[in-house]
């Protein structure tokens, strides 16, 4: 692993992963490809460690004369595939969007690097590996108490966004079969932490109540979730990458499995804790009830007992530190906060989905 492609790697999770990646690995050369879609920022790669071993391409994945030119200039030997349409919410409002990046996009890369890997080295093609980052949805939803997803669950994915990452989890393993390409998977829970877009709960949740918001909680807010802190995961993956044979896939999570209310009441608890002269304190009562989105999954529990003992990796932050961590640095980096509530997209989806949909 010398020369990496990291696609979507102005996200949240990618750019965690560039900033960890190239602080604890001195000898490699990071190419970052991202189109720059609502979600990716260039403002979440700023003061990057070693930033003469880093180099960004704005582009789409779904372009594949770029990826082709991309593999040959840099003679990329691993690829790292983060970049996808990742939120719930948007996939039943616009699904389309969903199908053509996670579902094409991994189909054009994974052709590219067949034909650049395996048309050029033949069967000598085992310093190579495309890495496919994936998640708990495609497994569906658990009833209460029944086992927590393994690698061995079969997929039953619930929303678009959730059907189109397991597609692409199949095109990885076909590619893998049919064509001897070297590759790994891992399927991780929710993440939260830094530089998280936030459409998402924990830092929705923390914005709005900074600035004495309503905060919205689904249904009765019972809904179940494995919390993993980026870092964490950021880590899994450098394992899986350095330890792993190819054909493996892994299971990612936090190990832990609050109700989302729990969530909301101890982001609250912790904004009265750090910010004490609040005039928003208690927290707590910005929190209100609204509508369910259609067919949410109940409950997710991953099962992580197979990457801790091949090997060894486990999660090192528990959920409490992970979010104290995650709630001082909202506090802590007002300008890009200020940055993401300037965005007219993100002002006009918080409107359509949240505030118009009632109690």
């Amino acid at each position: 692993m010398h020369k990496i492609l990291i696609t979507g790697g102005a996200g949240f999770i990618g750019s965690n992963f560039v900033r960890f990646l190239l602080g604890v690995e001195p000898d490699l050369h990071v190419v970052n490809l991202d189109a720059l879609t609502y979600a990716g920022s260039l403002e979440n790669l700023e003061n990057l460690p070693n930033p003469d071993r880093y180099s960004f391409i704005k582009g789409n994945i779904c372009d594949r004369i770029l990826i082709d030119t991309l593999l040959r200039k840099y003679d990329i030997d691993t690829v790292i595939h983060f970049a996808a349409e990742s939120h719930v919410d948007r996939s039943i409002l616009g699904p389309e969007q969903f199908i053509q990046t996670n579902i094409n996009g991994t189909f054009t890369l994974l052709e590219a690097v067949r034909q650049y890997w395996i048309g050029k080295k033949g069967d000598s093609v085992k310093d190579v590996r495309f890495h496919h980052i994936s998640t708990d949805e495609v497994f569906g939803s658990l009833d209460s108490g029944a086992p927590a997803f393994s690698e061995e669950t079969p997929y039953a994915p619930n929303s678009p966004y959730a059907a189109s990452k397991a597609a692409s989890d199949h095109l990885v393993r076909s590619y893998g079969h049919t064509y001897g390409l070297p590759y790994t998977i891992t399927n991780c829970s929710n993440n939260y932490g830094p530089y998280q877009f936030p459409e998402k709960l924990i830092p929705l949740m923390i914005l709005n109540a900074m600035v004495g918001k309503p905060l919205p909680i689904y249904g009765d807010g019972q809904q179940i979730r494995d919390w993993l802190y980026v870092e964490d995961h950021c880590e899994a993956i450098l394992t899986v990458l350095q330890h792993s044979q190819p054909g493996k896939t892994y299971n990612i999570g936090g190990e832990n499995q609050p109700a989302n209310l729990t969530i909301v009441e101890t982001l609250c608890e912790i904004l009265d804790e750090l910010l004490p002269d609040s005039p928003f304190r208690p927290h707590s009562e910005l929190m209100t009830f609204v509508t369910d989105r259609p067919g949410h999954d109940r409950r997710y529990a991953m099962d992580i007992s197979k990457i801790k003992k091949e090997l060894g990796w486990q999660p090192r932050h528990s959920l409490d530190s992970g979010l104290l961590k995650t709630v001082q640095w909202y506090l802590d980096n007002s300008q890009w906060v200020d940055a993401i509530r300037k965005q007219q997209k993100y002002q006009g989806w918080i409107e359509q989905n949240y505030e118009k949909r009632g109690n």
